[in-house]
Parts: structure tokens; sequence; C-alpha cells
């Protein structure tokens, strides 16, 4: 009796302990600043055109700063606006790359800084079962206890990268690696306006391992445009997400697979090269020419994230979209690959510490590289001329906690072929990162 009094009491004294450690937010401010500062070095190229990547070399920077505000409203009920100011100088002019070498690039338009609404959504959670989880407070997530089993529906404005295609490695260019091929499936062209969100609704149902997650989101109304098509019934980005949580070699891990189908009026590259050949001298951005029908662009991905040893994880992320059309949101991938290893410094004394290396692989369709060959340019590249050869990207970073809340990161970035052609390149691109969060 004594000895099950005395576990009783253990289990008593873990169990509040435990509880000491949870938090309950009802409501959050927080706060973040990044600013990112390149570099590229001079490389060789047998031609340029108005969509190159500067062959001589440039400095650029990014600045972003983020206001985060959220408050439970009623009984798994919770709202979030986001409000954030940027400015900065993209590296020439965020054309010239497929994966382009600052995720942050998208959130700025200028050397004076401009303050905008980020996100202003609601997220409704029904819990499925009566066992719950800790969830720790996060940008846009208030710490609590949510049913393990649930179902949440997410509305409102904002990205469908904060849904979709999510990975403990590579995801956040604010604190993990820079390149878009990085942040997501470089392929994934999922709807949104020119700096990445729109409005539009995500569920999600949460049940044992499994996750199945499906969205709808508005799109722009020029391809890659910044004011947003509201007709959502008739133009709009679909994705549905597969997540299967598991366990390898007693290793945590995790399979995400990822469909989209957008429905838009887009361009396809086959009538802009026609367009080319009769057209000759006019306009090399023949796609504006013949955006004349709605079309549907869709792909297929798989996102693999596994933890490989203690502070060692591993990822990859695959996918293959249509190529027949223009970009309509993202960038200019039909094809892509990227895979990884992220190291936390424990071993060497610095947990805070991030080590990552990453390497990626994108390509495009036929029809896309015969318009390129032909002169055409499209929004992001257009060198005159193709020498086409898959892009190739290595990237590498460090990331150091300077102090509570601060972390200066140096990155670098080996790119051969930018932008599918082998006739420029390699360009090199080095960082420095600095983020605070508040």
């Amino acid at each position: 009796m004594r000895l099950h009094s005395a576990l009783l009491l253990a289990l008593s004294i873990a169990t509040t302990a435990q509880a000491a450690d949870e938090v309950h937010e009802d409501w959050q401010l927080k706060g973040q600043a990044t600013y990112v500062g390149q570099k590229s070095k001079n490389f060789g190229a047998r031609y340029s055109d108005r969509n190159s990547l500067n062959a001589d070399g440039e400095n650029s920077y990014t600045f972003t700063s983020t206001a985060y505000l959220g408050a439970r409203l009623w009984k798994g009920g919770e709202a979030y606006l986001n409000i954030e100011a940027g400015q900065g100088d993209p590296m020439s002019a965020l054309t010239g790359l497929g994966g382009f070498s600052n995720g942050e690039a998208t959130r700025v338009s200028g050397n004076s800084i401009k303050a905008y609404r980020q996100r202003l959504f609601v997220r409704q959670t029904w819990g499925l079962g009566d066992e719950t989880e800790y969830q720790e407070s996060e940008f846009n997530q208030m710490a609590g206890r949510v049913a393990k089993d649930r179902f949440v529906l997410t509305a409102g404005n904002f990205s469908a990268l904060d849904i979709f295609d999510d990975n403990a490695y590579a995801k956040d260019p604010r604190t993990q690696f820079l390149n878009w091929s990085n942040m997501a499936h470089t392929a994934y062209d999922y709807g949104a306006d020119a700096r990445g969100f729109g409005w539009g609704f995500a569920a999600e149902w949460y049940q044992g391992d499994w996750v199945l997650r499906f969205g709808r989101m508005t799109g722009p109304k020029l391809p890659n445009g910044p004011e947003i098509d509201f007709r959502i019934l008739r133009h709009y980005g679909d994705q549905v997400e597969i997540e299967h949580a598991h366990t390898l070699a007693g290793r945590p891990g995790k399979v995400r697979l990822l469909a989209f189908r957008n429905r838009a009026k887009l361009a396809a590259y086959t009538e802009a090269s026609d367009w080319l050949a009769a057209n000759p001298g006019v306009d090399a951005q023949a796609i504006n020419h013949v955006r004349n029908g709605v079309r549907i662009k869709y792909g297929f991905g798989i996102n693999l994230e596994q933890e490989v040893a203690d502070d060692l994880g591993w990822f990859l992320r695959a996918m293959h979209a249509d190529g027949r059309t223009e970009t309509y949101a993202f960038t200019e991938a039909d094809g892509s690959f990227s895979t990884g290893l992220s190291l936390k410094g424990g071993r060497w004394n610095r947990p805070d510490d991030t080590l990552g290396v990453a390497w990626m692989r994108n390509t495009i369709s036929s029809e896309r590289r015969d318009y390129l060959a032909r002169g055409g340019l499209s929004f992001f590249i257009g060198d005159g001329k193709l020498a086409y050869d898959p892009e190739h990207i290595v990237e590498t970073y460090y990331s150091w906690k300077a102090l509570s809340g601060l972390w200066l990161t140096a990155n670098y970035q080996h790119i051969g072929n930018p932008a599918y052609n082998a006739d420029r390149g390699p360009a090199n691109i080095y960082s420095l990162r600095v983020h605070a969060e508040f």
C-alpha cells in the first residue's frame, strides 16, 4: 500500500508539474522583424535580356516587420489580424531565376516602407474526441489544449502556404533556408496575389496519425498581379493534401501528398510561341496577347520530413506540374525537387543554432522551353535565347542565436543554369539575415 501511495503521489506531482508548464492564451500580441542583405558576384553570360539575372553582380536587400494579433472569440473560435510593413530592392527586380534567392522578396515593393494588411482570418475548431494535445504558442496560434481528433476550418485572408506544404526543416525564409525552392514546392503554383496571399478557406480533418486538408483560394486578376480576382466560383486555386505521421526506427517523421488545380484566365505557351512567329520584333512578352481563355493548370507532389538522429532532420520535396500554361501566382517552374539536412547546435552546446544544407533542381516544360528559346519573355524569366538545362541550386546556412529573440544568419547559394539557361552562370549569392521575434 505504501508503494502504491508513493507511486500515486509521484504521478500526481509529475502531472501537476506538466500542467504548470502549459500556458493557455486567450489573446495574442507578437511581432517579428527581418532584414536580408544579399550580394551576387559577377558571372559569365553569353547574352542577357530584360528578365535576366544581372551578370555584373549587384547588392540587394529586403526588410519586413509584422504585428500578429489574435483573440479567442467563442468556444473553438479564434480571429487573427496581421499588419506588415516592408521595403526593399529585390535582386534583378525579382527576375532571372526559377528558384529565387530570397523568399522575402515578394513582400516588398520599393525603397519606401509601406504597410499593408497581410492576414485577416477566423479559425474554428470542433473536437471529435476526448483525447487532447498541447499546442505551443506560435505566430497565429495561441497556446492551449485542443482535441487530438478535430475538424478545423480557416476562412478569410491568408496564404495557402499557411496550411499546405508544411515542413519542419524547410519552410520559413525568415528562420530557415532563404530560397523559394525550400519554402515550398517550386512547382506549386498556388492561388495568391503578388505578395503570396489571397481570400478563401481551408478545411483540416485530424484523425489519429492522419490529416486530410482541402482548400480554395482566390488568385490574381492578371497572373502574378497585385489585384485579387474575387470571382472565387469562376477563377480559383484548389488544393488537397493528405498527411500521415509515423515513427521510423524510433524517430518521428511525416509524409504529405499534395495536389493542386487552378482555373483561371491563362496564356498557353504554344499559342504565345505562334504569336511570336507571326509578329517578329513586336513584343517579346507575347503571353499578354494570347491570354484569351479560361484554362486548367494542375500538379502533384510529395513532401517528406524525417528525424534521423538527435537534432538532425532530413527533408525532401518533389512535384510535377502541368506546364502548358503560364505561371498563375508563384514562380517559373513545372517540375521541382529539393532535399537537405537540418542540424540543431546541441552537439556543440548551441541548442538554438541551426546548420542547414540543401540541393534543389527545377525544370520547365517543353512548351515553356520553346517559348523562351524563341525569345519570349514571361513574368520572371527570359534571356532572349535559351540553351536549356535544369536549374541546380545548392544552399547552406548557419543561424546563430545572438540574444534572446535575435538570430543572425549567414547564407550561401550556388545557382547553376540560372533561369534554366546553360549559356549563363553559375551565379553565387551571399546573404546576411537578421531576424528578431518579440
